[in-house]
């Protein structure tokens, strides 16, 4: 999956970097590595499917969808 992300410097020193696509996903670093490494983890953390979400309703269907 490909996902579109901003890399903004910080007014504080370090980069600011968020995913438009995924609202409240964001991250930062002190450089762009750190803060490329930390928005990949903070996707994986936010696209993680939770458990209670998943126990909702027992006649619910899941199904994989490619994007």
């Amino acid at each position: 999956m490909k996902l579109r992300i901003v890399l903004e410097p910080s007014e504080d020193g370090g980069f600011t970097v968020f995913t438009p696509t995924l609202p409240g996903c964001m991250s930062e670093g002190e450089s762009k590595e750190e803060a490329l490494k930390n928005i990949r983890e903070a996707i994986e953390l936010y696209l993680e499917p939770v458990e209670d979400d998943l126990a909702l309703n027992p006649d619910a269907e899941q199904i994989e969808l490619a994007v």
